[in-house]
């Protein structure tokens, strides 16, 4: 244990040069603050006791560092998560075959529902202390930065190359070293692009996950979303504007301090080069490469890094370059394939008892109307989305300047949470006496339209720079060019962002579709704005058909329809 505390020679010899002394306060300053808001959110707290929550402005600050805190742990466990699934289902054809469908339901799971069954056991995992309701909320944001982390990894590995992958046999690498050395790299710009993305979303559900309600209780917990949610109450359009100010703070600032940074750094994976006047820029980064000791410490995790690499080596006897299976019984493939089937029949079965005891046929049918109401809102705002979005997002990312100048305004309207809108909505549609089950359905794509932006430019950035220069010396101009180079380039990225942004779609329904501002209320007819009433009503065996219902919808659209555009686009890569 010493000698991971122990300095190297490189950091003994090397006196600290002046990025260095720059360097020092910000380093400190960062680990002050985390360990401050880290302090506050471990102290004793008993469920019925006030967190009073000030509009005053000057309380934002420390509001924003909880907020951020607590984002940036479930993106840490988020990645994670994301590693793991991924790397299971893009390896295991029998995991994958239960592992994506389950992902497709844990999308279509509105956050409100994750909440209900996670507060109660964490808060009695921590008794009487502040970090039990802490870990629901971040629970909460997880849910919403996780699944779209790991599909967007499962989807990478799976488009890896076939040369890439050949050579990686030829190197007899082991599963382990083809994960870090081939896998990981070449999905690393779209998955950066993506976790700026899942950040985003966790500001778009933040009202939900700080304001939680257990025991008939509610806890806000400090932080921008509980500040968002009494200002909404009260009806104080003053501080909604501070409100609006923070979050651009925020995220201007982790933008600069880590998103930017990492983005430049992923440049090396690209397959081409980078061109020096193309390539993602970072004066963090350059502050961080001229530091001596910092160069000196990295080259030590390098180091750390080429040594684990030997672990778990693939074995072979030196005559053959192919990669060895663990060979399973022939049976095993339909044994698994009969489990599933039996799962699928048990479950069916269950909810059919359900819906007789419980529901009722009539409910239900309703339901399901509802539901192919909201189907088709989901599927026109995808359509519209995509033709907006997609060639503006191949012109961004096949420009990287004009990547670095958005990426910071992409994120910030991405993470506008659309409760924010709901004054203008509702005054304008009372004004102007308009129909809800039209105007109130853009609000439904408005925060999810931006996974389509954030996967397609992280496609077209990673475009080879030779396939471009080799379309312009055969003469391609024009629309022929984006039909034979482009969107074919892209369409994968596209259809990773399309499945992104429909699931959120669903989930955002349940916000969209039902819009209050003090005492007045106006809803659409659709799944959404059902399961928010009787949520609102407390209905339980309602608001579980209610989600039961858009979850089947989501498995289907997704089964019959994205699915099969993904294997379209990975059978013509």
């Amino acid at each position: 244990m010493a000698l991971l505390f122990t300095p190297t020679p490189a950091l003994r010899d090397a006196a600290p040069n002046r990025w260095d002394w720059c360097l020092l306060p910000l380093v400190l300053a960062l680990l002050v603050l985390a360990a401050y808001g880290a302090m506050q959110m471990d102290r004793p707290f008993v469920v019925g006791e006030a967190l009073p929550i000030s509009l005053d402005p000057l309380y934002l600050p420390y509001y924003l560092l909880r907020t951020i805190l607590r984002m940036f742990t479930a993106l840490g466990f988020s990645l994670l998560f994301a590693f793991l699934f991924a790397a299971i289902a893009a390896k295991y054809r029998a995991a994958e075959k239960a592992m994506i469908p389950l992902l497709d339901v844990l999308q279509s799971v509105p956050i409100l529902g994750f909440q209900a069954i996670a507060i109660a056991p964490f808060i009695a995992l921590f008794p009487g202390n502040l970090l039990g309701v802490e870990c629901a909320a971040i629970f909460a944001i997880f849910t919403s930065q996780a699944w779209n982390m790991a599909l967007s990894l499962y989807q990478s590995f799976r488009s890896v190359p076939a040369e890439l992958s050949e050579a990686s046999r030829i190197f007899r690498l082991s599963a382990w070293q083809r994960f870090w050395r081939l896998e990981l790299p070449f999905a690393m710009p779209g998955l950066l692009w993506n976790m700026m993305m899942s950040m985003s979303g966790g500001w778009f559900f933040l009202v939900a996950a700080e304001a939680i309600s257990v025991a008939g209780q509610d806890i806000k917990l400090p932080g921008i979303g509980s500040y968002i949610a009494v200002a909404i109450d009260q009806r104080d359009l003053g501080a909604i504007a501070w409100a609006i100010g923070a979050m651009l703070a925020g995220i201007l600032l982790y933008d600069q301090l880590f998103f930017r940074p990492l983005l430049a750094w992923a440049d090396r994976f690209r397959f081409e080069e980078s061109q020096g006047d193309t390539a993602q820029r970072s004066w963090l980064l350059d502050w961080l490469r001229r530091s001596r000791w910092l160069s000196a410490l990295s080259n030590r995790i390098g180091d750390g890094f080429q040594a684990a690499m030997g672990w778990f080596p693939q074995r072979h006897d030196g005559t053959v370059a192919s990669r060895t299976w663990l060979r399973l019984p022939d049976w095993w493939p339909r044994a698994w394939d009969a489990l599933l089937v039996l799962a699928c029949a048990f479950a069916f079965v269950r909810l059919g008892l359900f819906v007789h005891q419980d529901v009722g046929w009539a409910e239900t049918f309703h339901v399901l109307g509802l539901g192919l109401l909201t189907l088709l809102r989901v599927m026109l705002l995808i359509a519209l989305a995509s033709l907006v979005w997609v060639p503006l997002s191949i012109w961004i990312g096949l420009r990287p300047r004009w990547s670095q100048k958005v990426q910071a305004l992409a994120q910030f309207l991405a993470a506008f949470p659309v409760n924010l809108l709901f004054p203008l909505v509702v005054v304008a549609l009372v004004h102007f006496q308009l129909n809800p089950n039209i105007w109130l359905s853009p609000l439904m794509v408005f925060g999810t339209q931006w996974y389509i932006l954030f996967n397609v430019v992280a496609g077209a950035a990673s475009i080879p720079h030779e396939l471009r220069l080799a379309a312009d010396n055969l003469g391609l101009r024009g629309w022929l060019k984006w039909k034979r180079v482009y969107l074919p380039a892209v369409f994968p990225s596209f259809v990773t962002g399309a499945i992104t942004a429909s699931g959120g779609s669903w989930n955002a329904s349940i916000v969209a579709e039902y819009v209050s501002w003090g005492d007045t209320s106006l809803s659409a007819t659709g799944l959404g704005s059902y399961i928010k009433q009787m949520t609102d009503a407390g209905d339980f065996h309602r608001i579980a058909l209610g989600i039961g219902v858009m979850c089947i919808y989501v498995m289907l659209l997704n089964r019959f329809f994205w699915r099969r555009l993904y294997r379209l686009a990975e059978n013509r890569r």
